[in-house]
């Protein structure tokens, strides 16, 4: 799908807040808000924009600890990493996974209530995937920035 200048724009916009109205976002991309409207449809049909969600502040939930984990598997056959995959994709205290490059096969962003829930969790992965062979663990000791936007280009040059 071609995103042009407009598309661009609101992209970032409802990054930044996705509850804005149609007209508060005309206002800011300079279209009328049934075409704000007709984009913003577009845009989710095509699947640019996956999910609205709302971001919590941890402090206000409990607290919760934020762990970043490197996992090493043991083998990288494909049905080992789908299945290990599909764990972490369904697992709710893994915020973030990526596979990637390295020393470790995943990267993970995970949260719990305390260190001894994370201590469980991990029993229960590696008890769950026997292809994972060891995981590294960070202690998250304060929240700098958190976030899932991705800064869209406005100018693309093209209009």
């Amino acid at each position: 799908m071609k995103l042009d200048r407009f598309d661009r724009q609101l992209l970032n916009r409802v990054q930044d807040d996705a509850d804005q109205t149609a007209e508060r976002l005309a206002e800011q991309v300079a279209l009328s808000p049934s075409a704000i409207q007709r984009r913003l449809r577009r845009l989710r049909e095509a699947g640019v924009i996956q999910r609205h969600a709302a971001v919590l502040d941890p402090k206000r939930v409990g607290k919760p600890t934020f762990f970043v984990v490197s996992l090493q598997v043991e083998r990288e056959r494909p049905e080992l990493l789908t299945q290990l995959r599909h764990w972490l994709a369904a697992c709710a205290q893994v915020q973030q996974a990526f596979y990637v490059t390295g020393e470790a096969d995943f990267v993970l962003v995970v949260t719990a209530p305390d260190t001894e829930a994370f201590d469980a969790l991990m029993l229960r992965l590696v008890a769950e995937n026997p292809n994972v062979r060891r995981f590294g663990t960070n202690v998250a000791l304060s929240l700098v920035k958190r976030g899932l936007a991705i800064p869209v280009d406005e100018d693309d040059g093209a209009d």
